[in-house]
């Protein structure tokens, strides 16, 4: 019989043959780093039988699939692990996930992170054993049986739909429900690591048992994972959470649980962002506006969030009217695009805002400042005719590219997202919008992912993901066209031809959460913010008392000229200055003894270069004032 290979050639094979055959024909090097394959779209096990005409390709560990499977496979070894180490040990689920795979347990005893060892040990036991992997397919009544003693194994089993074929997968003495694929065997387990261990609500209700998780990771040869390590390692130095501590930007408290409080120095690394964002968006013609965080109940019907989003949102009473604290900027916005009528000579019409939102997070979510309750979104929304679209989208690709390089965030990957299933509004219009978004990126010159099915309800969207120095992505930007706010506003421009039309509105953020994307500078900098960001750009050190004086009128120039400065004169030495500072990462230390005093002169010390030397004041002055300049990115 014949199959069919990814370039379309054919291959025969014997009737009978499995995914492995298939390996085999094609070449022995291939059957040897084979782990699974796919027979169409159905990823499946190497032992699966192939049938005539059907499409099959090999996977390996190199390939996405065959991660999947190698960090699926590690999770049942881990389970194994945890059962035979801690008899009576219940378990939950174990899937693949972004760089590794975790396992949810209910251990009959007390167990942490000191017990990551004892497990890896377990885990490499049943690696050097060669253990095949087989796969079963059991009735519904025999699965019963078989979890009988696994309380949650049966809460699964009891919910799948009746035509469900159910399968599980036993390796040695270790049986888990499971659609699989999985390895050949436990040997085929080239690099794992257990990392860490957390505690997860079953489901991730707080209604249901709090159970305990095992985070490990797993890779295609030791190198890889030495490399995945030291990433880690990086970002666990670079953690946000403890650099926010260490250089007194911002803190948390029980009184406000999920409520960050911005600090002195962490307002003024915010508000330098925030000076830049305002300079890039008037340049690119928008107007600030700001609306009220409380506003009535009837607005967020007339939105559309009261029934979609009201779980995530605050509430209040005034007067015994009822209230919601905004979760989202757009409706006020709304409101004051409303309050006069609007000509199309008037268009485009940006407005951008600045917007205090809260939004009801689950505690178990919380995490620093990247999963808050309460964050700045640097909103703004364009109203425009429809044949002004494009333009507007090339416009704010354009300006999210400059401000992102401007972080050094030189590596994007843009998604578009078309319609979902449930959605509102006309095929004539969603075509229209989504190739208006593919012709504005394409004229950007840009390459981007195709996303189907994920675009908001009323309309197609860009996401923009920023990538920073430890590799890792994130999504902060977005630009979205929107059919439902016009329509459920009933908003109008007088086009033309003197009649009343629709205008389209495009929804957009570039830094998304300033909470967050100051978290996410903190790790991509490593708490050594660029001169124009950090919280003090400049700090004068006299070594002793009798300078003081000195350093107090050198500060005053550089205060003057717009720059953070402060003067260190506690009562320490100069060694312990300079290394204190140096732990807070001043970008610039200005240290002055009798000589420089004397010559009226500056020895400069930078925190990434060392010492630059002697300057005058004025020099000195106007090194720091041209190293602490946002960059000028030109546009693209």
């Amino acid at each position: 019989m014949n199959v069919i290979l990814p370039d379309g050639s054919m291959l025969s094979v014997p009737e009978g043959a499995t995914a492995l055959t298939v390996a085999e024909t094609i070449g022995r090097r291939l059957a040897k780093a084979a782990v699974a394959a796919r027979i169409g779209d159905r990823l499946v096990d190497l032992d699966t039988p192939v049938h005539e005409g059907d499409h099959v390709s090999i996977v390996t560990l190199e390939s996405e699939d065959g991660l999947e499977v190698l960090r699926h496979s590690s999770a049942h070894v881990l389970a194994e692990a945890a059962t035979a180490v801690y008899p009576g040990t219940k378990v939950a689920i174990g899937p693949a996930i972004k760089d590794g795979f975790y396992y949810d347990f209910e251990f009959p005893e007390p167990v942490g992170e000191d017990d990551l060892a004892r497990l890896q040990e377990a885990m490499e036991r049943s690696i050097r054993a060669a253990k095949p992997f087989r796969r079963q397919e059991v009735s519904r009544a025999e699965a019963l049986q078989l979890f009988a003693d696994e309380p949650y194994k049966l809460e699964l089993i009891r919910e799948l739909p009746e035509d469900v074929t159910i399968s599980v997968y036993r390796h040695g003495d270790f049986v888990d429900l499971c659609r699989g694929p999985h390895l050949p065997d436990t040997s085929r387990i080239p690099a794992v690591k257990l990392l860490s261990t957390a505690g997860a609500y079953w489901r991730g209700d707080p209604d249901n048992p709090m159970l305990t998780r095992y985070y490990g990771t797993a890779f295609p040869t030791k190198k890889d994972l030495d490399a995945h390590l030291e990433r880690l390692e990086m970002a666990r130095q670079r953690d946000h959470r403890r650099l926010g501590r260490e250089l007194d930007l911002f803190s948390f408290h029980d009184e406000g649980p999920g409520f960050p409080f911005l600090h002195a120095r962490g307002m003024r690394v915010v508000n330098a962002l925030l000076e830049y964002w305002r300079a890039e968006h008037r340049a690119a013609g928008y107007e600030e506006i700001k609306t009220p965080i409380i506003l009535d109940r009837t607005l967020w019907e007339r939105s559309g969030h009261w029934d979609n989003y009201k779980d995530n949102m605050y509430f209040t009473r005034i007067d015994e009217a009822e209230f919601a604290v905004k979760p989202m900027n757009c409706p006020g916005g709304i409101l004051i695009y409303r309050s006069e009528r609007h000509s199309y000579r008037e268009f485009p019409l940006r407005m951008a805002e600045l917007g205090l939102v809260h939004r009801h997070e689950l505690s178990g979510v919380l995490h620093g400042l990247f999963r808050v309750r309460t964050f700045t979104q640097d909103d703004a929304h364009i109203y425009c005719l429809p044949e002004q679209v494009e333009d507007e989208v090339v416009g704010v690709i354009e300006l999210v590219l400059r401000m992102y390089r401007t972080f050094g965030f030189d590596t994007v990957h843009l998604e578009l997202s078309t319609r979902p299933a449930k959605s509102i509004g006309s095929d004539e219009m969603w075509r229209a919008a989504e190739q208006a978004l593919a012709r504005a990126l394409d004229r950007a010159g840009l390459e981007y992912q195709l996303n189907p099915g994920d675009g908001a309800f009323y309309g197609p969207k860009i996401d923009f993901h920023i990538e920073d120095v430890m590799g890792r992505t994130w999504q902060c930007a977005t630009c979205q066209l929107d059919f439902a706010m016009p329509e459920r506003f009933d908003l109008e421009y007088v086009g033309e031809d003197n009649r009343r039309h629709r205008p389209v509105m495009i929804h957009r953020t570039v830094l998304g959460s300033i909470e967050r994307f100051l978290g996410i500078l903190i790790e991509h900098y490593g708490g050594a913010f660029p001169a124009w960001l950090a919280p003090v750009q400049a700090v004068v050190i006299p070594v002793a008392d009798r300078h003081n004086g000195y350093a107090r009128a050198v500060a005053r120039d550089f205060a003057r000229a717009g720059l953070r400065v402060e003067v260190d004169d506690r009562t320490e030495s100069v060694r312990r200055k300079i290394r204190d500072n140096e732990v807070l990462k001043v970008p610039f230390m200005l240290v002055l003894g009798e000589r420089e005093v004397e010559g009226g002169a500056v020895s400069v010390r930078s925190h990434s270069r060392g010492d630059l030397g002697s300057f005058s004041r004025a020099g000195a002055l106007e090194l720091v004032l041209g190293e602490s300049a946002p960059p000028v990115v030109p546009a693209t």
